[in-house]
């Protein structure tokens, strides 16, 4: 959440990056309301209460002087009976403060492209060519078919629709890609591995800013009140939760493996052939937790050393900033990195990279101590991005690497993972 001293002292600002969100500017009129009233009525109070022990007071010296306090103990009684009516004002006021805080979103970086659709991203690089063939390319669906990848009605079958099931080469390519990104992050991108639980509670959904604003999208177990997490940032990013953590230990660069479940609910008209928006799939996820003045760069380290994946595989691919419209609720910027799939003809996104300055810390209580130990503790910087989401990156890899013949070439990085093999055969 944002610092409610920083909407006091910026109202303006936060009206702007509402505005350019598309958000209910109001948020702001309605947080200045509510924070005066607060602030009115904890003054209220304290003076109160400094009444009550001047009364208390007045009655010690009556009863040591013999004196009668009748009238003083009424007067302290009178005095409770208002403290009482303001502190459940109080309450009242200080639920809904903190409701309207959980729905005002973070201010958009300067740099972030004002806009009001995903048409004003704006295209910062790309590498590499699209590729071509002398024959017609096929798409995922067709060489998944025809190579055996993935069942999509047997996954129906058994959960429902948009569950697919990896088959044979399909599921050891997904293992293969797995721990082919793990194996870079930890060993050449210096991170450390987790492999943290896909179920989470309320609080850590609530820390990394998912609900209350995408609660509707998300899985829930009734009875435990435990959510199905959407991407393994939430149970990273809450691993230091509640913790102050020395500055000499910061930077830390965390990376896990998890499937990850969205219901999509707002997917209605979009493309849902094949893989390409499915309710349960993989990721490799990266988390940082860094200081505050180092956030920016560690941002840009964050897109490289997610591009450089895509590098190692010889995919085609561009890097966007996202405008103000497309920003999560949570980021301060974004960057999404789009494949070519030229079967499917489109470029599908598989990795977003955020940094959400203290917006996520402030809600799951992450601070760091600085190095002067008399120095006060402050909130750190977090950040996180897909490095990489399957099964896109699937969809991208067989259809860039089919063959004529109907086969998949296997990219070399991969290969060691396939026993040597160098190619996915068709079946039959």
């Amino acid at each position: 959440m944002l610092d409610p001293k920083f909407i006091r002292e910026n109202p303006d600002k936060v009206r702007a990056a509402l505005k350019d969100r598309n958000c209910d500017v109001s948020m702001v009129d309605r947080f200045q309301e509510l924070d005066d009233l607060r602030r009115k009525l904890i003054t209220e109070t304290e003076t109160l209460k400094k009444d009550k022990n001047e009364a208390s007071k007045k009655i010690g010296e009556l009863i040591k002087n013999k004196g009668d306090v009748t009238e003083a103990k009424k007067e302290v009684a009178q005095i409770n009976e208002r403290i009482k009516d303001l502190d459940d004002k109080l309450r009242e006021v200080e639920t809904n403060f903190r409701s309207l805080l959980d729905m005002i979103p973070n201010v958009p970086h300067e740099s972030v492209p004002v806009g009001s659709s995903e048409e004003d991203n704006l295209v910062v690089r790309e590498w590499g060519s699209k590729k071509t063939f002398d024959f017609t390319p096929q798409d995922h669906v067709e060489i998944g078919k025809v190579c055996g990848l993935f069942d999509l009605e047997r996954g129906s079958k058994v959960t429902g629709s948009f569950f697919p099931i990896f088959t044979g080469d399909g599921a050891r390519l997904e293992r293969a890609l797995i721990n082919y990104m793990l194996d870079v992050h930890i060993n050449e991108h210096g991170y450390r591995e987790l492999f943290p639980p896909v179920l989470v509670n309320r609080k850590s959904m609530y820390g990394t800013g998912q609900i209350p604003k995408l609660e509707s999208d998300m899985y829930r177990i009734d009875e435990e009140d435990l959510f199905l997490i959407p991407t393994a940032e939430v149970p990273v990013t809450n691993y230091h939760a509640d913790e102050t953590i020395p500055e000499e230990d910061l930077p830390l660069y965390y990376t896990a493996y998890t499937c990850c479940f969205r219901r999509e609910a707002g997917s209605y008209g979009k493309d849902t052939r094949g893989l390409i928006r499915v309710h349960q799939f993989d990721k490799v996820e990266m988390v940082k937790f860094c200081k505050p003045e180092d956030s920016m760069r560690e941002l840009e380290k964050l897109v490289e050393d997610a591009e450089d994946i895509l590098k190692r595989l010889g995919l085609a691919y561009r890097v966007s900033a996202l405008c103000t419209f497309d920003l999560s609720f949570a980021a301060h910027k974004c960057y999404d990195i789009e494949i070519w799939a030229p079967g499917t003809g489109k470029w599908l996104e598989v990795s977003s990279c955020s940094v959400f300055t203290d917006f996520q810390a402030r809600r799951a209580g992450i601070k760091y101590q600085p190095a002067d130990r008399s120095a006060k503790a402050g909130y750190l910087h977090t950040l996180n991005g897909s490095g990489l989401a399957l099964p896109r990156l699937v969809i991208a890899l067989v259809e860039t690497y089919q063959t004529s013949e109907g086969a998949v070439e296997i990219p070399e990085e991969l290969r060691p993972y396939f026993g040597g093999r160098s190619t996915i055969e068709r079946r039959g």
